[in-house]
């Protein structure tokens, strides 16, 4: 098949393309994130979501270097496994004078660069070395601009307004380039060169260079960005360089350590833990993952909650961190522009010209479903694996402000399911995961009356009302404990009752506004086994659903399945495939004993990491059938990396093996542990509960998987159900 593939005005690439321009290179710290092409240089081209971006802002849309006018060779391109340096190697071909002489022969001239951020700042570091056995004379050329625009216009969205570009400042090391934004800041980008180049014009920058054989010639590049001239003042490279790796090295030590017999699932899990790492944002309330790059590179509500819950194993400072900052923004008015209502979660912050100017609604912006009963469900089981009970009083108020607003604003016609009804004319329509416009709709595709009722968000409410009804209970506050527990069996009861479509053996994705089912077959009834609400009698039925053909395509479980009325296996939402959405589903069919399912999707997303460049799983792509000899197929847009992608590896791995934890006892415990035939071991590094810490290996037998502990601290208990 063709490696592209162009469908009306969208363009769709199989992953693995040799076209080498069509694949970037991310590199993020802190609010700064910076995208390149493979040679290492930032173009406008394909989608145009090159670039170097700080709060919202692309600061840098232009980088470009050329030799004697023309674009050298790639020979190579790669970023570290830690995900802190990008190092590329190139050359040129032949290069001819004007007269037409040979000058430089190809392959003779190497230019290498090594590029990092840090502490928000970008650093390159490019040398040039001469392999021929004469002199060389060339001429080098740095390309800069710089657009200044918000994210949302990078994204496609037309302004009717912008602010104006400053003149250009010049001197011996570099360029300055700024613009004065409608919202009243001066944003600036500051470009260094050491040594001064010979020649600075408006966005360029020159050096003529003469190289005797063998010998080297190194350049450095330094870029801040600065808002109202904030601009953080540059370290030397090598000096920018230690401090990062340290960081690195110290973040790397905090996750529980994951090996297994299988290099390329090692591959899976180090570029997975490795693209945490580098989403994680620290905020004064603790550490953020940032959704994904380039377009959603905040924090959202939804995304940091179902990310911590993955690496809740591996890592529940993230968590810890998650819970904290989503209480601090949590809504205490109603603000119907914003979606807002009292106890609320966040749906998304953003920061940048547009959101400042309200051009957008998402500054500080509500308009999920989801987020609430999620944020007391990600509380219990963050109390389940840590006891950090000092923790859960310390948000306990917030905890009851969100069981409030699922009561008294979540059920608006007031039938006992939380639903949703958009309030802001510029908000988001459909506001559960799946927030497409068209995500939601009936069996022969028309669209839902509002409010709309989510499958999903139903076992969401459930687990919530459990998790609270536990947490309470430690709290001594039986009387509210008790409620919750009832409120929680007659909702599971009323949702079997109404949701369950026994014609197409499978959940409805919602209930209209007039409380007519969708009968849709999607994955969003897989997530009523993740939060337990599914009766015992409807899940076998229900998981033969999700692993038909019609399903589950061999590379993952489809957001909708095959002959559905807007089945698209290349749309957002209606047919593609979300890592997240099987890890949540997995994990649902091992809490129910279906660990061979769950092994089923495990591997087809392995196979998938396998096929992806860097071994790194993007938001989604697309729902094609999986056939012998041909890689899956990449959606256009889709962030990469992106937290909750990166974090399904881990989930899908807890589902297999089991795992559970009890902070009272303590004890670390393995339900029925699995592993797929194509992983022997695992061993399990660092692993704690409390004041305890084991090491362990899990080990493939014929019929079962057997646990040694290699390494126990403290007082803590490791049992294995089999």
């Amino acid at each position: 098949m063709e490696e592209v593939i162009r469908i009306h005005d969208y363009w769709y690439i199989k992953a693995g393309s040799t076209r080498a321009d069509l694949k970037t290179r991310v590199l993020k710290n802190g609010e700064a994130f910076a995208i390149f092409d493979r040679f290492g240089d930032i173009q406008q081209l394909g989608i145009g979501e090159q670039g170097l971006f700080y709060e919202g802002t692309r600061f840098l849309s232009q980088l470009e270097v050329l030799i004697n006018e023309r674009r050298p060779m790639l020979l190579n391109s790669s970023v570290s496994h830690d995900n802190t340096l990008l190092t590329i190697d190139l050359t040129t071909s032949d290069l001819y004078d004007e007269e037409g002489n040979l000058i430089i022969n190809k392959s003779k001239l190497h230019i290498f660069r090594s590029k990092f951020l840090w502490q928000e700042i970008y650093y390159e570091h490019i040398r040039f070395t001469n392999y021929s056995d004469a002199e060389l004379s060339f001429n080098a050329s740095f390309l800069v601009d710089a657009d200044f625009a918000d994210i949302f216009e990078v994204r496609g969205l037309d302004r009717e307004n912008r602010g104006e570009l400053q003149k250009v400042e010049k001197d011996n090391g570099g360029l300055g380039l700024g613009y004065k934004g409608l919202d009243g800041i001066h944003y600036r980008t500051g470009i260094e060169f050491d040594p001064s180049p010979q020649t600075v014009t408006e966005k360029r920058v020159e050096y003529n260079l003469s190289l005797q054989p063998c010998q080297p010639i190194n350049l450095y590049l330094r870029i801040n960005f600065a808002k109202n001239q904030k601009a953080k003042p540059p370290l030397a490279f090598d000096r920018a360089f230690q401090d990062c790796r340290e960081k690195t090295i110290e973040n790397r030590g905090a996750f529980v350590d994951i090996f297994s017999s299988n290099e390329q699932f090692n591959s899976w899990l180090e570029r997975s833990a490795s693209d945490l790492r580098l989403l994680l944002t620290d905020t004064d309330e603790g550490l953020y993952p940032f959704a994904g790059i380039p377009w959603f590179c905040t924090q959202f509500g939804r995304d940091g909650i179902i990310t911590a819950m993955q690496c809740l194993w591996i890592y529940p400072d993230i968590a810890k961190g998650v819970l904290a900052y989503l209480a601090r923004t949590q809504a205490t008015e109603s603000m119907p522009e914003n979606d807002a209502e009292p106890g609320k979660i966040l749906h998304e912050t953003r920061k940048g010209e547009m959101a400042a100017l309200k051009e957008i609604p998402f500054s500080q912006y509500y308009g999920t479903v989801d987020a609430t009963p999620m944020f007391i469900l990600l509380a219990g089981r963050y109390y389940e694996r840590t006891g950090d009970l000092d923790f859960i009083k310390s948000i306990w108020a917030n905890l009851l402000a969100a069981l409030d607003w699922i009561d008294n604003y979540g059920d608006i016609d007031k039938d006992g399911f939380v639903d949703y009804q958009r309030k802001s004319t510029r908000g988001i329509l459909q506001q559960g995961w799946k927030d497409s416009n068209d995500s939601v709709f009936h069996e022969d595709g028309t669209n839902c009356s509002s409010p709309i009722a989510l499958c999903e968000v139903q076992g969401y409410v459930y687990e919530a009302k459990l998790q609270l009804s536990a947490m309470a209970n430690v709290l001594g506050e039986q009387i509210l404990s008790e409620r919750l527990e009832a409120e929680a069996a007659a909702l599971k009861k009323r949702f079997n009752e109404k949701f369950w479509l026994p014609e197409i053996q499978t959940f409805a994705i919602a209930l209209d506004g007039d409380k007519n089912p969708c009968k849709i077959r999607s994955s969003n009834a897989g997530h009523a086994l993740f939060c337990g609400i599914a009766d015992e009698e409807h899940a076998g039925e229900l998981i033969q659903t999700l692993l038909s053909k019609d399903s589950f395509s061999g590379w993952g479980i489809r957001t909708v399945a095959y002959g559905e009325a807007r089945y698209n296996p290349m749309s957002y939402h209606n047919g593609s495939i979300w890592p997240h959405d099987n890890a949540i589903i997995a994990m649902g069919m091992a809490q129910y004993g279906f660990k061979d399912e769950a092994a089923m999707v495990m591997t087809g997303l392995f196979n998938t990491a396998i096929h992806v460049d860097l071994q790194r799983l993007p938001e989604l792509f697309c729902g094609f059938e999986r056939r012998l000899g041909q890689e899956p197929t990449l959606y256009p847009v889709a962030c990469s990396p992106q937290a909750w992608a990166s974090g399904a590896v881990f989930m899908l791995l807890q589902a297999c093996i089991g795992l559970k934890f009890s902070s009272r006892k303590p004890e670390i415990c393995f339900h029925r542990p699995h592993l797929p035939d194509y992983i022997d071991s695992i061993r399990i590094s660092r692993l704690k509960v409390k004041n305890g810490e084991v090491d362990l290996i899990l080990r493939r037998h014929t019929h079962e998987v057997g646990i040694h502990v290699i390494r126990k601290t403290g007082d803590i208990d490791v049992a294995v159900v089999l």
